[in-house]
């Protein structure tokens, strides 16, 4: 599966299959948001929250192709990510783009 963040894939014809999208929401345990609330105060990388992220995109990710595989796509186009905060200390994130198959 290909995936790209722009509208084309060099060399190749392209017909839309449709939108996919993947989506998780994600949130550390107590004792990390203790420490995380911390490193606030000295400030700093939050560590934690960013690995939450990278896990929490790679999930997403994971979701989108599954759905794209589904559909029969040979790549996915356009690709973006989207986060929210859901609640106190958990995001959700969004990965979405285009399906589609080579002529």
């Amino acid at each position: 599966m290909i995936l790209v963040n722009t509208d084309y894939v060099s060399g190749k014809d392209l017909e839309t299959i449709g939108l996919v999208k993947g989506s998780t929401i994600q949130s550390k345990n107590i004792g990390k948001d203790i420490l995380q609330g911390l490193k606030t105060i000295i400030g700093g990388e939050l560590k934690g929250y960013t690995e939450m992220m990278n896990e929490a995109r790679a999930l997403a990710t994971k979701r989108m192709v599954q759905e794209a595989e589904q559909m029969g796509a040979d790549a996915v186009v356009n690709i973006r990510y989207s986060s929210a905060a859901i609640m106190q200390n958990a995001a959700e994130v969004i990965a979405y783009g285009t399906a589609v198959k080579f002529k």
